[in-house]
């Protein structure tokens, strides 16, 4: 009599099997696993993104009240108010002008489409086609119906 649980008397298929429900099931355990590993990768990724957006809120908050001392500062110097933030307004423009026009030379940069890419893909048609246009030429690579 065949005992099922020797190794010995099991059959191909049986082993086929086995070893293919193994192989399940450790896939699916390491996927498990990347699983856990991802999702305290990605609050620890949202933690520090809160962080930083906190931390640039705060950061713009200074930069107003720089501002708005620098303004004060011109005032004490023996500006009228009115001109002392008008002067730091200038100022916040001229560089904001500066950004935009740097910021605009940079994206006209974009192409804007894969230029490489499409060489490539049109350089492969070409070949396809000059082998096409040769195999038709030779009579016994063509196609008989």
């Amino acid at each position: 009599m065949i005992n099922e649980t020797d190794p010995q008397a099991r059959s191909f298929g049986q082993l086929v099997a086995d070893a293919t429900q193994d192989l399940s099931t450790i896939v699916h355990n390491e996927i498990q696993l990347a699983k856990a590993e991802v999702k305290v990768d990605a609050a620890k990724a949202g933690k520090g993104a809160g962080l930083l957006a906190g931390a640039g809120v705060f950061a713009f908050l200074a930069l107003i009240l720089l501002l708005i001392a620098a303004a004060y500062g011109l005032t004490a110097a023996g500006l009228a108010a009115w001109l002392s933030f008008l002067i730091v307004a200038v100022v916040l423009l001229v560089v904001a002008g500066i950004l935009g026009l740097v910021g605009k030379k940079a994206l006209s940069g974009i192409k804007g489409k894969p230029e490489r890419t499409i060489r490539n893909a049109q350089e492969t048609v070409d070949a396809v086609k000059v082998a096409a246009t040769t195999n038709n030429d030779r009579p016994e690579l063509s196609r008989t119906a």
